[in-house]
């Protein structure tokens, strides 16, 4: 069951308090992110998929780090194509190779990027985080927590940008035809580079994680556990908490979102509470629709979702049925 009512959900804007100087910290985060080369490197890699062309992805994220990914193309190409960018769920990685033949079957470049130290959770990944942290609980989202410029999702917003950086930088891609789309995590990283790169095409975030923290952790019974098990051993740390927690809010990174967004929600989903997509979604500054599933949890559309993003991302992308 919701959380809230469909009704009450359509109407949720809750007051989430944004830190003052969050565009600077961003600007800066970004700064310093590309004070470092790029150095986006593509190796073509043979695959059993004649339809497709793969190349392994090499690009350097936030503090120079060597991030991993893989781009498909269809074969043949010549380009420049319209892109997919996809950033995936909590604990996976990028897979491998011969996973990814969807968007390239529609006419799509499609890079799909490792989220740094994650990869032995369902899908595996190749890419490590050398940056340490403080006392932490089994997972990620609280490593490094007691201070912004130390979190963990610093590192990965400003890679997941650089994914969009290092997808422009290959010959084959167009520059101005780029979606950036994910479900659970990987929307929620969605969320954020279409706050923080203003030209992006499109994006679609499905069942976005990393929204609306306080409700979340209130509700959430996963992967926000981590935080109320933390703040269950580091009595006295809420406030601390919950302000470096504010400025990764995709509530704020929606709120800066230009670029056409399709949104989806499930309704029993209790991994990403659907007031906590609400709260994301009414916040959406650009031309928005969103997809509720009203019986499913946290798969929300699944292949129905795909099926939906397939029409309306390359509509967004060329204006027609296919990339």
């Amino acid at each position: 069951m919701s959380d809230l009512g469909l009704d009450a959900l359509r109407e949720y804007r809750p007051e989430i308090r944004e830190p003052d100087d969050f565009d600077a910290f961003w600007a800066e985060t970004l700064a310093v992110t590309r004070r470092h080369p790029l150095d986006a490197r593509f190796e073509e890699v043979a695959t059993p998929l004649s339809g497709v062309t793969t190349y392994d992805v090499t690009y350097a994220g936030f503090g120079g780090h060597p991030i991993k990914g893989w781009l498909t193309v269809p074969a043949g190409a010549s380009g420049p194509l319209p892109t997919v960018v996809r950033f995936h769920g909590y604990g996976g990685g990028r897979s491998l190779p011969h996973c990814w033949g969807l968007w390239p079957l529609a006419g799509c470049a499609h890079l799909v990027v490792d989220v740094r130290g994650q990869g032995s959770g369902g899908n595996v990944g190749d890419t490590t985080d050398p940056v340490g942290s403080g006392p932490s609980q089994p997972g990620f989202l609280t490593r490094g927590v007691l201070d912004p410029g130390q979190y963990y999702y610093r590192r990965v917003y400003a890679d997941s940008v650089r994914a969009v950086e290092a997808a422009r930088a290959h010959p084959l891609v167009d520059p101005a035809r780029v979606a950036a789309v994910g479900d659970s995590q990987g929307g929620g990283l969605a969320l954020a580079v279409g706050g923080l790169l203003p030209d992006l095409a499109a994006i679609a975030p499905d069942v976005p994680f990393l929204c609306h923290f306080t409700r979340a952790v209130e509700l959430g019974r996963t992967g926000y556990a981590e935080i109320a098990r933390y703040l269950a051993a580091h009595r006295g740390s809420e406030a601390t908490v919950f302000r470096t927690l504010s400025y990764f809010d995709g509530v704020h990174f929606a709120a800066r979102g230009t670029a056409p967004a399709s949104f989806s929600v499930a309704l029993r989903d209790e991994s990403c509470p659907p007031s906590t997509v609400f709260a994301a979604y009414n916040a959406y500054s650009g031309k928005k629709t969103i997809r509720v599933y009203p019986y499913n949890g946290h798969e929300g559309g699944g292949p129905f979702q795909e099926a939906v993003q397939l029409g309306w991302v390359p509509t967004m992308l060329k204006g027609g049925r296919s990339c």
